[in-house]
């Protein structure tokens, strides 16, 4: 009797099948449940993610500068989007997690949502080549991707401070981690944001490091404007 595969639901939703169930079960796998996981996986399926939509934005709006496409491509690829598309196609129900993310409901953290969709991406490079992996990942855009508006795109808040200090000829702000709590499924990032113009660095509190960095942006940036 042939074996039903347990990914058959989620190969409709992502619109592929895989030749080989275990490289998609590899990209379901977090680190808390095994020695071998989907971190090297996600780190392929992130640079090939990137490149797949800066190349749709660069051909769909060829009169917009880097700047804007840059902010585009961001908007469409940061952490609270693939966690949104993750959670679209049910990824939290067939995550494989170890016991302490199970009981702090890992299954449900963006950030772990988001990692396995850009794993799956790179398990589909790795199988079927960019000529398959590119369709499949503009589909799963195209609704966004049609509602781009780049006058609507708005900057975040790095990007912002880095405007204001680079349009009065100021030194970039540097990001450092002062701190880092919580157990390795749940952890808390502090990041001190330091800016010539403020007496002491702005500090930003997230559950990743790039979260932690964008709140110490901001409140540098209010600092600065409300000072100006």
């Amino acid at each position: 009797m042939r074996l039903v595969d347990p990914y058959v639901n989620l190969y409709k939703k992502i619109g592929y099948t895989f030749v080989e169930p275990a490289n998609l079960q590899m990209a379901l796998t977090h680190r808390s449940a095994n020695k071998k996981h989907n971190e090297r996986l996600e780190f392929l399926g992130d640079a090939i993610l990137g490149m797949i939509i800066a190349k749709e934005l660069f051909e769909r709006f060829p009169s917009q500068p880097e700047g804007k496409l840059t902010r585009m491509r961001s908007n469409l690829v940061k952490g609270d989007t693939l966690a949104i598309l993750a959670r679209e196609f049910d990824l939290g129900d067939l995550l494989l997690l170890g016991p302490g993310e199970l009981k702090s409901g890992g299954f449900r953290r963006d950030s772990i949502l988001a990692d396995a969709l850009e794993a799956i991406i790179g398990a589909i490079y790795l199988e079927g080549g960019l000529s398959q992996c590119e369709p499949i990942v503009l589909q799963w855009f195209a609704a966004r991707l049609a509602e781009l508006d780049p006058l609507l795109v708005s900057k975040d808040d790095k990007t912002r401070l880095q405007e204001y200090l680079q349009a009065r000829k100021l030194p970039l702000p540097i990001y450092e981690v002062s701190e880092i709590t919580g157990q390795s499924h749940e952890q808390i990032f502090y990041v001190e944001c330091s800016v010539e113009g403020l007496d002491k660095p702005t500090i930003g509190k997230g559950n990743s490091r790039r979260k932690a960095e964008q709140k110490a942006a901001r409140q540098a940036f209010e600092k600065l404007s409300n000072a100006g």
